[in-house]
């Protein structure tokens, strides 16, 4: 698209004239001062504060206060400075521009402009850093050649004078071909111009009395990336360079130097787009990362399943299993029902059943962990934990005291004395300690043996001795540790009252014999031959309750020393109350 922005009228205006339209340029004597300006090469162009003024020396009138104050010529380094000038005042300022840049090859079109010959002509942007030259540069080619040379394409045109634009346009220039730019008239031409393909290499700016070639370099741009594949939260580096450009970016960084290295961590795929725009053209480079969103893990424990045993209210089993996890490409992890976790670790997983109530226990515990990271990626795995067992209710130790013939143990038979029914006493008390002690690690059982009030004080401590050794023994026949059992040894110390026998006997259900019935104190004898039982750290004492019902309670009840014979009898006899031969002895 082209833009006709005066007519031939205002055109020819003078350039004086022109100088005083700018605003920036002092338009009457009054309050003005003097910028005086040299320049070299002779052919530079002036600019101030952006607005386009003219090529060469010159004195220039400008508003008092700071200006910028930049001088081009194409295959030249601008130089830009502030000034200050004061009011009434002539400032001097000279500028040297050093050449820079290499020779520029063809193919070449040449683009011609017929119009204000003061004017400033820019490719391909509006500020200063696009100049390429002004009209009367490139306004002739007879004899003397006034050339701007481009290589083939597109150029946008933009062409200003004292802050007007008086041509802008698109130009499509072909090798080989001259393109004549009628900025009056807003119309082209055109030509062939055969130099274009054949000439060589041209240095950027060459002038003569009457001639000017200025071959515009082509804008060249390169853009790499240390890694093309990353994991998600890694870090790549980009490294870029431009030639004879302006302005340089990247998208999704913006603006960037024309040449540099940038550390970019993309959370997606991405394509980088490197664009330079100079006078010479627009060059874009694309390169592709492509970033691994998904992250992996593993999730895994140690045995698919553990036990539980819990007695009462102590926990007697409790296995436990480890659960371990671990995930890449990941920054971020949880482990339900734990919460946030690191995402490499591992945890102990104890049986807790939810479970409460008495009978089995049968279940399924769910940990399910995920992982994800900043680039959106997400992964998920479970594992599941059985725990099988019980819960059941304390156990159950039936405390019963043993009662002894008079005198047994005796030191010649101190095996003897342990009846039928205190022999299956003591097994079940075997068994329900057994079970006990996993109930309460600490489990013990203290026997304590008495003799009664006959006898003398040596002989019944020797007498309650051997009771509860005999008592001890037979419960380490059965299975009970010898260390988890403790005797004492009363003799005939704290004895039962007589008050509390009777108590005991109207209290038991197995009402005694009428034998019992008739001798109270050969009864109150009888309830203190005996061992009682106390299980510990619990403090539980078993019962002084007689064996009213036993075979054996007349022969526990006499006051006599039974004779071997009896025993005998006694462990063949099936039932009924067993009568016993009488031997005198103590206790």
């Amino acid at each position: 698209m082209r833009m006709k922005l005066f007519d031939s009228a205002l055109l020819t205006l003078s350039a004086v004239s022109l100088l005083w339209a700018n605003p920036a340029v002092a338009q009457s004597s009054q309050d003005t001062s003097k910028l005086k300006i040299h320049v070299e090469p002779k052919q530079a162009y002036i600019f101030v504060d952006g607005t386009a003024i003219r090529h060469g020396s010159h004195t220039i009138r400008l508003t008092p206060g700071d200006h910028t104050v930049s001088v081009h010529n194409y295959g030249y380094t601008a130089k830009t400075q502030k000034v200050d000038l004061t009011s009434g005042n002539e400032t001097k300022l000279n500028v040297d521009l050093v050449p820079y840049g290499k020779d520029v090859s063809g193919p070449f079109a040449d683009i011609e402009f017929k119009g204000d010959p003061q004017a400033a002509v820019l490719l391909n942007g509006n500020t200063p850093a696009y100049f390429v030259g002004h009209v009367d540069e490139f306004n002739w080619d007879w004899i003397w050649h006034q050339r701007l040379l481009v290589q083939p394409g597109t150029y946008h045109i933009t062409v200003r004078h004292q802050g007007n634009t008086i041509w802008t346009g698109n130009v499509d220039a072909r090798a080989g071909q001259k393109v004549i730019v009628y900025m009056n008239s807003d119309r082209e031409k055109t030509k062939n111009f055969k130099p274009g393909e054949t000439l060589g290499p041209q240095p950027r700016f060459h002038a003569g009395i009457a001639s000017a070639t200025v071959p515009v370099a082509p804008v060249t741009a390169e853009l790499a990336a240390n890694k093309s594949n990353l994991g998600c939260g890694d870090d790549d580096t980009l490294r870029w360079s431009s030639t004879d450009a302006v302005n340089t970016s990247i998208a999704g960084l913006g603006a960037v130097p024309n040449s540099g290295d940038r550390t970019v961590t993309p959370t997606r795929d991405m394509t980088y787009v490197l664009k330079a725009v100079g006078p010479g053209g627009e060059v874009t480079k694309s390169i592709m990362v492509d970033v691994n969103k998904e992250p992996t893990a593993t999730l895994a424990l140690s045995q698919p399943e553990i036990r539980y045993h819990k007695i009462g209210d102590k926990v007697v089993e409790d296995d436990s299993a480890t659960l371990r996890w671990s995930a890449s490409n990941a920054t971020s992890a949880s482990i339900a029902p734990f919460g946030t976790e690191a995402v490499d670790g591992s945890r102990t997983i104890t049986a807790d059943p939810a479970e409460t109530n008495l009978g089995p226990v049968d279940q399924t515990l769910t940990y399910t962990f995920t992982a994800s990271n900043a680039c959106g990626g997400t992964v998920t795995k479970t594992a599941t934990l059985d725990v099988v067992g019980s819960i059941d209710p304390p156990p159950n130790t039936t405390l019963a005291s043993l009662f002894f013939p008079t005198a047994y143990p005796t030191r010649q038979h101190p095996q003897l004395g342990l009846v039928p029914s205190e022999k299956a006493d003591l097994d079940r008390l075997s068994s329900q300690f057994n079970n006990f002690g996993r109930y309460e690690q600490n489990a013990n059982l203290v026997i304590v043996g008495y003799a009664d009030v006959r006898g003398s004080e040596n002989y019944n401590q020797a007498l309650s001795e051997r009771r509860a050794e005999l008592a001890k023994a037979y419960l380490v026949s059965k299975g009970v540790p010898a260390a988890d059992v403790r005797i004492e040894a009363k003799g005939k110390d704290d004895q039962i009252t007589l008050a509390t026998v009777e108590s005991l006997q109207a209290r038991d259900t197995q009402r005694p014999d009428k034998f019992m019935i008739g001798d109270g104190r050969a009864t109150w004898l009888a309830y203190n031959r005996r061992v009682d039982i106390v299980l510990e750290p619990t403090g539980k004492k078993s019962s002084e309750m007689y064996p009213n019902d036993a075979t054996s309670a007349r022969l526990l009840w006499q006051q006599p020393e039974p004779s071997l014979k009896a025993f005998s009898k006694l462990s063949s006899a099936p039932t009924g109350r067993e009568q016993a031969g009488l031997i005198t002895h103590g206790s």
